[in-house]
């Protein structure tokens, strides 16, 4: 989707919910009884290339806090990561993820080259803080192949947008079910404050995936510096990345805050379908690198229960024979309703 639309819409999606959540805002000025919505789009044409990681889109909802299933806050005291004094919400998501070789007017591809892939999937985690740590635990269940719909939503986008379409969509992956688990914990450093409002803190995290989507354990870390820093661990992101979350609580009322960030994530990949291939059928595949870096610089800003937040991500080479890195944008907003 070109950068002009995606900022269109995201503009009036952003106008269209500022009204609703200025007057929850005003019925509720607790910090802990509102729910939290959460969308996310990441596309290269931000930086005007449409290839390999195109697009990804997340739409999330996390529960206000003890407004969670009791089976479900149950379960997740079970885990050793959390315990009954930790602020636990539920998250539940919806994505799609998108990949198409380097050149998408190819109808068959070099074998050397990005096998085409889509994926479709539904979530359901647990995010707890507790103190200046952050759990993130999430299930997620869905499919790879022509059932994600990505070729069809790829294609509908670029009919509107008058944009080519891309040819080599018959040599995708094929029809896989995906059970995916991911875990990250972030530590948040006490506050430096500085003249002005001014405030930074560090944020270290790692984690790991499990599952035939992704195997990889991860480390990183986030810095941010800005003005009534809010209680906030980065903008959303789509998987792989960096942390980020949906979780995040306003300084006070009428309050706004913005930081700047800068962050990195490594790690370390066992598989990767979107290189690997199929699990349990031939398809295309290339060989992956095993070490792969996420750089993250971006803006975030806070007025009253609303975020809104862009990230510019630069992606090391994820497999041989590629021949740069990729680079995307990723543009968010996240409000308490």
């Amino acid at each position: 989707m070109p950068s002009k639309l995606c900022f269109c819409v995201s503009l009036c999606g952003l106008i269209a919910f500022s009204p609703l959540v200025a007057a929850q805002e005003a019925k509720d000025p607790g910090q802990d009884t509102a729910g939290i919505w959460s969308f996310v789009l990441e596309n290269d044409l931000f930086y005007d290339t449409d290839r390999r990681y195109t697009n990804g889109v997340r739409l999330t909802y996390l529960t206000p806090k003890g407004d969670e299933p009791p089976w479900l806050r149950d379960l997740a005291l079970q885990l050793p990561m959390f315990n009954a004094q930790s602020d636990i919400r539920i998250e539940y998501a919806l994505g799609q993820s998108m990949y198409t070789a380097t050149n998408k007017l190819l109808r068959d591809p070099p074998a050397n080259d990005r096998p085409y892939a889509g994926w479709l999937y539904g979530s359901v985690g647990v995010v707890a803080r507790t103190g200046p740590v952050l759990d993130q635990a999430s299930l997620s269940l869905g499919v790879v192949g022509p059932a994600s719909l990505a070729h069809e939503t790829q294609d509908f986008v670029h009919r509107i947008v008058n944009s080519p379409l891309a040819e080599g969509w018959d040599t995708q992956l094929k029809n896989e079910p995906t059970v995916q688990f991911t875990y990250q914990r972030s530590w948040q450093s006490p506050e430096l404050e500085l003249p002005w409002d001014f405030g930074i803190d560090a944020t270290p995290h790692a984690g790991f995936a499990l599952g035939n989507v992704f195997t990889y354990g991860n480390t990183g870390l986030m810095l941010r510096l800005g003005q009534n820093l809010p209680t906030d661990y980065g903008p959303l992101r789509v998987q792989p990345s960096l942390p980020g979350s949906g979780y995040f609580e306003k300084r006070g009322a009428g309050s706004i805050g913005w930081y700047l960030f800068a962050g990195v994530d490594g790690r370390a990949v066992a598989h990767n379908i979107f290189l690997d291939g199929n699990t349990f059928r031939d398809s295309r595949s290339v060989d992956k690198k095993v070490l792969v870096g996420d750089a993250q610089f971006g803006l975030a800003v806070i007025i009253d229960g609303v975020r809104f937040a862009y990230t510019y991500v630069l992606r090391t080479r994820e497999y041989d024979g590629q021949n740069d890195d990729d680079e995307f944008g990723a543009l968010s907003v996240s409000f308490r309703f």
